[in-house]
């Protein structure tokens, strides 16, 4: 599909990189297609049912897009924009670029309705002031869900902590909820200023049964796959340099599942309030799984396998495997999503023939 624009290329692939694309579906039917251009820009643009360009894309000031969601009237964006460090100073180290998270509410037209920092930078905070929670170089990826009225950003954020005369910037992630008019929800108990740190793969979904925002991060504390604010481990892991987390679904009975992957193979893990009660070794060698609901009562995990992807289903409630892995003439990266569509169907935003295309892959229903 051609976009006209030119999209970031995949690159190096990895949590401190541009994210290039990502998709939603729209209750009414199609899509809403973001993507990172090369001119500082995050477009937005609309797709019909058969994954085809509507209209003219609209666009937004960012520098590194994070993720999009849709609902009935349009949907939020999150983006990353440029922010200022200030003075400091740093007892050590280095730690910029200094940058802000947003959610933008675009409306059916594509166009911006709302806007909202959900990092704390302001004309009196920089930085480098203490208290400060910005998105840096380091392991800043994040990811959104709505209950059909707010919206959850849940990703990975700079702390900054005075030191004596100076201050140091750890890492942990963060999660915020913004209302309908584009308010902070600061009474939403799930909300955090900091969860796990250090943190990486911040991964979260909308549970109607419960009510509640679930989050999970991959975490070098006690190195494990964990459910943050408080601590609860989901799965024990190590810190050898391969723990990854990656997507959550809901289960098709109670609780929820993530797939993640320690040492290059991918396991799925069962878990409603904190340790995994059923665990699944899938076989599949790779180090970065995603895992997106597909139907009602299935799930399906993709991961790279050469130039293409490879994808198997499970069952949603039991874990178990339904019928055969299969392949997606598609391009995988690393860290972006998978999306559930209403009619049962799931579809990946991947990189296309030139640089000013994208290619849908789209899984059907069976």
């Amino acid at each position: 599909m051609k976009l006209g624009v030119k999209v970031t290329g995949y690159g190096g692939q990895g949590d401190t990189e541009a994210l290039p694309m990502a998709i939603a579906a729209r209750p009414a039917g199609g899509s809403w297609l973001a993507w990172l251009g090369t001119d500082k820009r995050v477009y937005l643009g609309k797709l019909d049912c058969d994954d085809k360009l509507v209209g003219k894309p609209t666009s937004f000031t960012g520098i590194d897009l994070q993720d999009v969601q849709a609902d009935s009237k349009g949907g939020v964006i999150l983006l990353t924009r440029a922010g200022s460090c200030g003075s400091g100073p740093l007892c050590g180290g280095a730690s910029s670029p200094c940058n802000t998270m947003h959610m933008i509410r675009f409306d059916d037209s594509g166009k911006q309705v709302w806007e909202r920092q959900v990092t704390n930078l302001s004309s009196s905070r920089t930085g480098y002031d203490d208290g400060a929670r910005f998105v840096w170089w380091y392991q800043h990826h994040g990811r959104l869900a709505t209950d059909g009225k707010n919206y959850a950003a849940y990703f990975g954020v700079a702390i900054t902590v005075k030191n004596g005369s100076c201050v140091d910037i750890h890492e942990g992630d963060r999660m915020q909820v913004v209302s309908a008019s584009g308010n902070l929800v600061t009474s939403n108990k799930d909300a955090f200023e900091v969860g796990c740190s250090h943190a990486w793969t911040s991964r979260i979904v909308w549970d109607p049964r419960t009510g509640h925002f679930v989050t999970v991060c991959a975490t070098d504390n006690d190195c494990r796959i964990a459910r943050p604010n408080p601590y609860r481990t989901v799965a024990a892991g190590t810190c050898d340099g391969t723990l990854f987390g990656g997507d959550l679904v809901l289960s098709s009975k109670s609780g929820y599942w993530t797939a993640w992957s320690q040492g290059g193979t991918a396991r799925l893990e069962h878990f409603t309030t904190g340790k995994s009660d059923t665990t699944v070794r899938t076989g599949a060698a790779t180090a970065h799984p995603h895992l997106v609901a597909y139907g009602s009562k299935r799930m399906l995990m993709v991961w790279g396998s050469g130039s293409s992807m490879a994808a198997q289903v499970y069952d949603a409630g039991s874990g178990k495997a339904v019928g055969s892995k299969f392949t997606i003439a598609a391009k995988d990266h690393d860290y972006q999503a998978f999306k559930a569509f209403p009619d049962g169907s799931a579809a990946y935003a991947a990189a296309g023939s030139t640089s000013t295309s994208v290619r849908i892959a789209r899984i059907l229903p069976s």
